[in-house]
């Protein structure tokens, strides 16, 4: 029982259909060998990066397994060793940012660098161009109004390197009485394991709308994109997707992108697509994702200025918490063997030989990426969800992401006083709400709605 309980903490931290499945049931032996083939291609990519950053190993992350001998922090008086952060309006040379100018020109440009070299990667030049087919049209129903649906692939160029196919599997749904373009929420989403189902409601009670339901009844669509047909979740599949397309199949240099960034790159080219449907009102495209996809959310509206608002789910570490707090997951973990694909390799120095306070960034610069548009950071309870996300941590992000905000002429989260569960900070630009549910968005889908309807109709 307790080898059990702790394979489900891990399928409930990594959020990863093939881990899900292997933590859930015994595997067939095909699928054995395909595990166990993925693992020694992933930890020989894993040394091989090792190898180029002359490292011979990194420190060991926390257990997100709160029984574990090595459990990650969860008491808040041990969380901040680190008293400073980077000061996003201090430039490079010392002198201090205090006009909108110099962030765009001098400040921002700096911190993009340190992201693309440190943390996330670089996009390469030679990416290739997407080419998009519509596969199937669809007129049907979601719940009690009438949808059109649009099933799409995005085929990724691969005249460079013949042997890999890449495609971007993308649906879209608008309402089908629309009378004009309409506004939509993409989604970055999970591909779950055969017989998953979400907790079905309690008897006797009616089901909730879903979140593709509420958009519809505010007269939006939605899409849905994913991301793991074009960039798997592992680093077995560096020299495949779009990154080993790119590469023609080579490994990775130490400042080459990571999947977040791929997983990024992919929205954007779905944005692309949407700038051609007429459905669509393509200057209100907003992006959501929860947990590793939450930080792929984050890290697309950082990066492609077009995306007018982001909903960004329980995202944690790499995504929308402080890096310089020991608390929940940790910059080891990011760096171990088991995450490492998500960021640049580079990154992985942070785990040794050096330490989260020598990044050059921290969170709350990702976020301040986004300004001046609006960010809504959701996290669940501590007491379901769990606390390996680090609620206070992005919290504390949006808090630090501020100042820059407010030199944009924005509005900050208003507080430096962490809320109450259940009490969201909804009146600025930076918005934050902690859900009594778990690892999901789905209870502060009614809230950000209500957040995003001041901004969708400018």
């Amino acid at each position: 029982m307790k080898e059990r309980s702790s394979k489900v903490i891990v399928c409930f931290l990594l959020i990863s259909s093939a881990l899900c499945a292997h933590a859930q049931r015994k595997l067939t032996p095909a699928e054995q060998a395909r595990w166990d083939s993925l693992k020694r291609i992933t930890e020989q990519d894993y040394k091989t990066m090792l190898a180029k950053l002359h490292i011979d190993s990194t420190r060991r992350g926390p257990s997100g397994n709160p029984q574990a001998p090595n459990a990650a922090n969860a008491d808040e008086a041990k969380a901040s060793p680190y008293k400073v952060l980077p000061d996003p309006l201090v430039l490079k040379n010392g002198k201090r940012v205090t006009s909108p100018a110099l962030w765009w020109e001098k400040r921002r440009p700096e911190i993009v660098e340190d992201f693309d070299r440190e943390v996330y990667g670089r996009v390469p030049a030679n990416v290739p161009k997407v080419h998009w087919e519509v596969v199937s049209t669809v007129n049907e129903m979601n719940g009690e109004i009438a949808v059109v649906t649009k099933k799409l692939l995005g085929h990724v160029d691969n005249t460079a390197h013949p042997s890999l196919t890449v495609n971007i599997d993308l649906t879209l749904t608008t309402p089908a009485q629309a009378r004009g373009p309409v506004p939509v929420m993409m989604e970055l989403s999970f591909v779950f394991p055969p017989g998953f189902a979400p907790p079905a409601p309690p008897a006797g009670t009616k089901p909730e709308p879903d979140w593709k339901q509420q958009l519809l009844a505010k007269g939006w669509g939605y899409a849905q994109i994913i991301p793991t047909s074009f960039q798997a979740d592992n680093g077995g599949g560096l020299t495949q997707g779009v990154i080993g397309l790119t590469n023609q199949g080579q490994p990775r240099k130490p400042d080459d992108w990571g999947a977040l960034r791929a997983w990024a790159w992919g929205a954007s080219r779905a944005l692309d697509y949407f700038e051609t449907d007429k459905a669509v009102d393509a200057k209100r495209v907003g992006i959501e994702g929860l947990s590793r996809f939450g930080k792929a959310a984050l890290v697309t509206m950082a990066y492609d200025p077009r995306f007018f608002i982001g909903f960004i789910g329980s995202s944690g570490a790499g995504g929308a918490k402080i890096l310089r707090r020991v608390f929940g997951e940790q910059v080891e973990n990011l760096a171990g063997s088991g995450e490492y694909h998500w960021f640049a390799g580079n990154f992985i120095k942070y785990a040794g030989p050096l330490t989260p306070n020598d990044l050059p960034v921290d969170a709350h610069e990702l976020i301040d990426l986004c300004a001046p548009r609006p960010v809504f950071i959701s996290v669940g309870s501590p007491t379901v969800e769990g606390q390996w996300v680090d609620a206070r941590g992005m919290f504390l992000a949006g808090v630090h992401a501020g100042p820059v905000y407010k030199l944009l002429g924005k509005k900050d989260l208003g507080t430096a006083t962490f809320p109450p569960m259940e009490t969201g900070l909804l009146d600025g630009d930076i918005a934050f709400r902690q859900h009594a549910g778990g690892h999901t968005t789905g209870p502060n889908w009614p809230t950000f709605l209500g957040y995003a309807d001041r901004y969708s109709h400018k």
